[in-house]
């Protein structure tokens, strides 16, 4: 496919209108809820009289942002890759600036399965659903023995020692102070990454684990993705953490846990978890109910009310809607997974190499190649170090592809 760079400038001021017109639907920040409800309820659950938690959301009109993005959409040829991927984009952000004036509403639970996917899905080659692997996941991790961990992976670190490891290892990274690591005492979640700020819950307790996660999920993969996407000159908005790449940004998070050496089975656990309990809310279940679930899980009380407040974000808290997004990361690790299997045995694994060069999702991958071929699209400035080194993750790919044809009930 030959692509003209003719329609080029058409495209990248289009793409300038989107990244102008999505400016304030901040999905986490406008969905979350601020620390004082977690404080309110943990105190009250303490005295043995929890109760459903009180959430005001401001309320929205993003109705000029809804008016260009259609006007982007039209404006853009779906025969053009670039065409595609505004139309598609332009589309998906319409959905998600609904979903941001609908919330504390069961309709902003309905439009959050539109943007991310409903537990039942079905994963890559179909039967299997996301729910299903989940469950999968939780019964494996019942099974094993906690006291199986080693010492050095119970002691717990501090959210400043965390701060200075992650700090040290971005620095040297990056060669210089590319990304600033911060910590943050209104948070609810332990982590949160931007592309030139992490974040970190002050007074937080973090694992061993905790500490590679962080490294490589949240600063390797999606701030490393955020800085790449800004040198895409004539496409900015790959720098933009879109509901509509996220099921790639955290499959591509996962994996390269996986790849790292850096997830253990309470992860895997804990990712799990989150995806039956959205289920359950859809179903009926309470933020209580939810809470319960994670409490007799195995998680603690602050804990469980960071995982349940995942659940309800944006929602009702008596039941029957759930906020999504965690659904994606079971269904976009075995996505990825796949795709860059699929690619090394078809002898493409530059374009997994490209998938770093901003956020975007695989069909985009596929449908740019023309464009980097033409410089139209800038390769990944950054790379983590496992899809830098070809030949290392070649030999984890083929083993994978052989691994996957032993049948486990035949080999003895």
């Amino acid at each position: 496919m030959t692509v003209s760079t003719d329609p080029i400038a058409h495209y990248a001021a289009l793409d300038a209108r989107l990244v102008k017109a999505v400016r304030g639907l901040r999905v986490l920040s406008l969905a979350s809820w601020p620390a004082s409800v977690q404080q309110a309820f943990l105190e009250d659950h303490a005295r043995g009289n929890a109760r459903l938690p009180q959430v005001e959301y401001t309320r929205h009109d993003f109705s000029d942002a809804r008016r260009e993005l259609q006007a982007i959409s039209e404006a853009a040829d779906p025969e053009h890759p670039l065409g595609i991927y505004l139309q598609e984009s332009a589309q998906q952000w319409d959905i998600t600036a609904r979903m941001l004036e609908a919330l504390g509403t069961a309709e902003a639970g309905a439009l959050s399965v539109a943007l991310y996917g409903h537990p039942d899905d079905p994963l890559p080659g179909g039967g299997t659903s996301t729910r299903d692997a989940a469950r999968h996941f939780i019964d494996i991790a019942g099974e094993l023995d906690r006291e199986l961990l080693a010492p050095d992976e119970q002691i717990s670190i501090s959210a400043i020692a965390m701060q200075l490891y992650l700090q040290n290892a971005l620095d040297s990274f990056f060669g210089s102070r590319v990304i600033v690591v911060e910590l943050d005492a209104e948070m609810i979640a332990k982590a949160a990454a931007g592309a030139n700020r992490i974040r970190l819950r002050d007074g937080a307790a973090f694992t061993d684990y905790d500490r590679q996660q962080l490294l490589h999920h949240e600063a390797l993969v999606h701030s490393l993705t955020a800085l790449n996407g800004r040198e895409q000159a004539a496409l900015p908005s790959l720098a933009l953490s879109s509901p509509r790449v996220t099921a790639t940004q955290e499959g591509l998070a996962v994996l390269a846990e996986q790849i790292t050496g850096s997830i253990d089975i309470q992860r895997m656990k804990r990712i799990s978890l989150r995806t039956v309990a959205i289920a359950m809310a859809m179903e009926g279940a309470d933020f209580l109910q939810v809470f319960d679930y994670f409490r007799d899980a195995g998680q603690d009380a602050a804990e469980s009310f960071s995982s349940a407040q995942r659940v309800f974000r944006g929602v009702p808290v008596q039941g029957g809607a759930a906020f999504a997004k965690d659904t994606v990361y079971l269904r976009g690790l075995v996505e990825v997974h796949t795709y860059f299997r699929r690619a090394l045995r078809e002898d493409r694994l530059r374009q997994c190499r490209r998938l770093f060069a901003g956020k975007m999702t695989l069909a985009d991958a596929e449908r740019f190649d023309p464009l980097f071929d033409a410089g139209v699209l800038a390769a990944p400035r950054w790379l983590p170090d496992w899809v830098s080194r070809a030949n290392g993750l070649a030999g984890m790919l083929a083993f994978s592809l052989f691994a996957n044809r032993i049948r486990l009930d035949a080999a003895s």
